[in-house]
């Protein structure tokens, strides 16, 4: 089955010690995550769904944005699990949240209510497999974190249907980091071979 609509979570920030959008690892994970969305695209992939929670998926939605550019027919959508899901997040957290959300091709929040109690996260997850053809995934099974009750759910109905849970591991994200350092370090020498 061609991967047309993917689910992208992950880690959130304070989960990965992430505590200001300066920190060097964020590039290292969207430019993982870059990578694997340009395999995607070369298969036929439309759309790509978040619910914009902080970390991993708002720095997702930030790829895509930048990947639009290039194919303009993939296509961002955010649905959080309740409304104002951002009510307590700083000034400059929101900000980024609402820019993302302003130029996202579709948002709706999944309830029409705010946050009451955690089966709206439970909600979500099982909304997002039902409406999509895979799931990626920043997870390393020795750091577990919230993004393990997702996965779980996500490998439970991939062995069911054909359904395709795709992750981004540490070491995945050591070889990107790898890759990267290396670039910047050619980049940087001024070799004059003349």
């Amino acid at each position: 089955m061609p991967l047309k609509r993917l689910v992208i979570t992950g880690y959130k920030q304070h989960e990965l010690g992430i505590f200001d959008e300066k920190h060097p690892g964020i590039r290292f994970i969207k430019k993982a995550i870059e990578k694997r969305l340009l395999s995607f695209l070369d298969e036929g992939l439309e759309w790509v769904l978040i619910s914009g929670q902080l970390g991993v998926e708002t720095w997702a939605a930030e790829v895509v944005l930048d990947l639009k550019r290039e194919y303009p027919a993939l296509q961002l959508a955010v649905m959080p699990p309740f409304l104002e899901q951002e009510k307590n997040w700083n000034e400059s957290k929101q900000e980024a949240y609402h820019a993302i959300v302003a130029q996202a091709d579709f948002y709706k929040p999944l309830t029409n209510k705010p946050y009451e109690a955690p089966w709206q996260f439970s909600e979500k997850d099982k909304f997002f497999l039902r409406n999509s053809d895979g799931l990626l995934i920043v997870y390393d099974e020795e750091n577990e974190g919230s993004p393990k009750f997702v996965k779980r759910m996500a490998d439970q109905f991939a062995e069911k249907t054909d359904y395709e849970v795709f992750s981004i591991t540490a070491d995945d994200l050591q070889v990107v980091a790898e890759e990267e350092q290396l670039q910047d370090m050619y980049q940087a020498s001024d070799f004059d071979i003349s």
